[in-house]
């Protein structure tokens, strides 16, 4: 008997690999949460932001025995995460907000004042409209760099991107936002 809990990830896909289910159930558990929470960033709360989040999972049990292990088990699965929430977008041609609705109350990953104040919540309103205007290529440097946290250089192996790219990207994506930002207020 195992003790995934305190497995590292290398061992658990190690075990995954060797068709070990359990193994495989302690990484879902693990990354579940920073999945979903990619994905709503990038989507919204709408109904195909689950099977997103479970086609991620497939997409990652079926690419493990080609994970060299090069990059953190984390960030490649962010990586599957981010792609398939392009390919909806892609698939809906729309744009999709950052906030979502949780039990009725607006719910952010933006630094935004935590309080149920008016003006805070018309901020709220005012971001999300303006991250609504940013291609999916700007909105996914911002969701990751700003809204999620990760570093420049995390963000770049998340996108298999180049540093300077993720850098321009951003660069643009917050002229952008504060172009309509400026509008709304």
């Amino acid at each position: 008997m195992h003790d995934y809990l305190h497995s590292d990830d290398k061992l658990l896909v190690s075990f995954t690999i060797e068709g070990d289910q359990k193994a495989f159930g302690e990484i879902v558990r693990r990354y579940e949460k920073m999945v979903a929470r990619t994905i709503k960033s990038m989507l919204g709360d709408i109904q195909q932001a689950d099977d997103i989040g479970q086609e991620t999972f497939i997409r990652l049990y079926h690419a493990l025995a080609d994970f060299r292990g090069d990059a953190k088990l984390s960030t490649y699965l962010q990586r599957i995460a981010i792609n398939q929430s392009l390919n909806e977008i892609k698939r809906k041609g729309r744009f999709v907000s950052l906030f979502y609705q949780s039990d009725g109350n607006k719910e952010t990953f933006v630094d935004l004042p935590d309080n149920n104040s008016e003006s805070s919540a018309d901020m709220k309103e005012v971001v999300d409209m303006a991250v609504k205007e940013l291609t999916p290529e700007y909105r996914v440097v911002t969701v990751l760099r700003l809204i999620q946290g990760y570093s420049t250089k995390e963000t770049a192996e998340i996108l298999g991107l180049p540093l300077g790219t993720v850098l321009s990207r951003l660069a643009r994506a917050k002229v952008r936002l504060k172009e309509v930002i400026e509008k709304l207020i």
